[in-house]
């Protein structure tokens, strides 16, 4: 299959699949595609948090969304792809975004002791999460977020797409908010 690299459409488009932060039929909807390994998705994702906590004040709560779907490189990091399985884990047991911060705080400790201790301080199902791991349980539907970014152009994590178009200006608070604000009016 191919893929139009210069492509600046979100092809999947946010659906009660992902995994939403904020209302999914709100004025801007943001997606990021990220890595839990990478350092520059950790990043952005802070970037993102603080912007739209800032225009959340100016929007109000229900005007503004962020998706967050997975986008593991495994070929450079070797932990992305069992992080995002137990972000898929703590999910099915309602625990997604506890998870997600603790992926992002602690990326550089992502082995799978580290991530049964994550589990364990979220008060997590142990044996359930073990279970889901072991299985590859959400394998498929990392798999389909990988393939989603990719059918939308995605190379690389992080990636942004505000309100479906890409978002390629510089990675700053200020130009993020701006971003957000152009999309919203």
């Amino acid at each position: 299959m191919t893929y139009d690299r210069d492509n600046r459409s979100l092809f999947v488009l946010p659906s009660t699949q992902d995994h939403i932060q904020g209302v999914l039929n709100a004025a801007v909807v943001c997606v990021m595609y990220g890595d839990y390994e990478c350092f520059q998705s950790a990043n952005v994702y802070r970037l993102i948090k603080v912007a739209g906590q800032q225009l959340k004040l100016e929007f109000g709560e229900n005007n503004l969304g962020f998706i967050f779907r997975h986008f593991p490189q495994v070929q450079i990091h070797p932990h992305a792809q069992r992080a995002a399985q137990a972000a898929e884990a703590a999910a099915a047991q309602g625990q997604f975004w506890q998870m997600h911060e603790m992926l992002f705080i602690h990326q550089q400790e992502l082995g799978n002791g580290y991530l049964v201790e994550y589990a364990n301080r979220l008060g997590l199902d142990i044996s359930q999460f073990l279970q889901d791991l072991s299985r590859g349980t959400y394998v498929n539907r990392i798999n389909a977020d990988i393939e989603g970014g990719l059918r939308s152009g995605v190379e690389a994590a992080p990636a942004l797409f505000i309100n479906g178009i890409r978002y390629l200006d510089r990675w700053t608070v200020e130009q993020i908010m701006a971003a957000i604000v152009a999309a919203n009016n």
